[in-house]
């Protein structure tokens, strides 16, 4: 092991905000609390904020946050002709978007089931199409950080339609990869199926990295400072203010609706040989309030992970859980070596 890394997904149960207020004079957007899904989401969120920003005569906004959200938001609103300054008291590598595992996960950790609304799924449903659009785009560049990988799903139950799940928002049609199906003697894994999927990995500490650059290279700035209260933010020159502060939003803004799902991988050295992503493995059901375990190739690691507490504040590492992630995944593993050499 090299590290551990905890990182607060901002979660609301009635789903992400996407809205314009009045601050005073100013126009005040609010593009928060994406739970487990702001870096799949967030040039999609990013593009519908700033539309409501177009709105406003000025070409001058500020966004508060530098985050996967924050950042893509300024590069929307880059690409439609603003002056932006971002406002951040962190940027990367210490926000929590350096936190994440960084698959391609639109849903998770989103909403629940009964406060969703019709209104809420379309932004959702546009917010998919476009960041989904937008990433494919990117795969590929290495400046980016962002790829295709193989997802292999591992499962002693013969995969059937999943059921309708209502706190799923709906996906786009044609947003589902293809899936391929192994069964037993078919895969080196110890479940008697594995599921191949392709599906996009973005690697945070190269990805975030590119978004900042490219914010400076087309012209914007990029200001540590905090605020404590919308009054402070009165005082920016920019007419225009688009909230990206994730679970900051809570204290600044006072949406108590926000909680932390905590979330925490352990990354192992490289492998460069590693490229595939895995989800589940085990024979017997994940404890509950777990994710299950998944592991995930990237450049700065095999990061494993498998963790969500909800309403958990500490930053510090869970030992317990971390235990049970790595000892899940070592059993995983060393079984599929075993059954490679049987």
């Amino acid at each position: 092991m090299i590290r551990t890394t905890v990182g607060l997904r901002p979660h609301r149960d009635a789903g992400f905000v996407l809205r314009a207020d009045k601050l005073d004079d100013k126009l005040l957007v609010h593009n928060y609390g994406h739970g487990g899904a702001g870096m799949s989401l967030a040039w999609g969120t990013g593009l519908m904020a700033a539309e409501f920003a177009t709105a406003h005569q000025s070409r001058q906004a500020a966004v508060i946050g530098c985050g996967s959200v924050g950042l893509t938001c300024a590069r929307q609103l880059q690409r439609r002709g603003f002056a932006v300054t971002i406002y951040a008291a962190a940027v990367p590598p210490n926000v929590t978007s350096n936190m994440s595992l960084a698959g391609f996960t639109p849903s998770s950790g989103l909403v629940v089931t009964d406060r969703r609304t019709p209104e809420w799924d379309a932004q959702y449903r546009r917010a998919y199409d476009i960041a989904y659009r937008q990433l494919q785009l990117m795969a590929g560049n290495p400046i980016f950080g962002v790829s295709w990988l193989d997802n292999f799903t591992l499962t002693d139950q013969l995969p059937a339609p999943p059921p309708p799940n209502p706190e799923r928002p709906p996906l786009p049609d044609g947003a589902e990869t293809e899936r391929e199906l192994f069964g037993p003697g078919e895969h080196p894994f110890d479940t008697k199926y594995a599921i191949r999927s392709p599906q996009i990995r973005i690697e945070p500490s190269i990805y975030l990295e590119a978004l900042m650059r490219d914010v400076v290279l087309f012209g914007g700035r990029i200001v540590v400072r905090r605020f404590d209260t919308p009054r402070d933010l009165t005082s920016l020159d920019e007419p225009i203010v688009i909230n990206c502060t994730g679970l900051g939003a809570r204290d600044l803004f006072g949406d108590q609706e926000l909680v932390p799902l905590k979330g925490q991988l352990t990354v192992m050295v490289p492998q460069p040989e590693v490229q595939y992503h895995t989800n589940g493995g085990l024979h017997t059901p994940p404890p509950p309030g777990s994710l299950g375990i998944h592991m995930m190739a990237r450049r700065d690691g095999i990061v494993l992970g498998g963790t969500s507490q909800r309403g958990i504040w500490t930053l510090e590492p869970d030992e317990d859980e971390r235990r049970r992630v790595v000892e899940s995944h070592i059993a995983v593993f060393s079984a599929m070596k075993t059954a490679h050499t049987a």
